[in-house]
């Protein structure tokens, strides 16, 4: 796991884009906002992710504080990921970002959006 130090001198979008760095962690924010998701799910709806990859974001984010892990104690055992207040506050904030995209991405392509 990568260790993060806190640095008042950093730009607050440097620190928020560390939270989020690497090619999964957005594509599982924008998952989980819809909900609770078992590993296995997560998996199945993100192709090309390995368990170990998953494994790895999804302890990152927990340290972070953006997901909550939640183990049922039942046969067989049974894990469940959901965003925190935090992490909903980062999915939010991660909006106007996105807009932004969609509205390059359509620059890019000479595509007029919708009316």
């Amino acid at each position: 796991m990568t260790r993060r130090r806190h640095d008042p001198n950093v730009c607050g979008v440097t620190a928020a884009i560390t939270v989020i760095e690497g090619k999964w962690k957005t594509s599982l924010l924008w998952l989980l906002e819809s909900g609770p998701h078992r590993p296995a799910e997560l998996r199945r709806q993100l192709p090309g992710l390995s368990e170990k990859v998953l494994t790895q974001a999804l302890r990152e984010m927990e340290s972070d504080g953006l997901v909550h892990r939640e183990v049922y104690e039942e046969l067989p055992l049974k894990t469940v990921y959901s965003l925190t207040g935090f992490g909903r506050d980062l999915a939010e904030a991660l909006g106007p970002l996105s807009d932004w995209g969609h509205r390059r991405l359509e620059r890019m392509t000479g595509v007029q959006p919708a009316s």
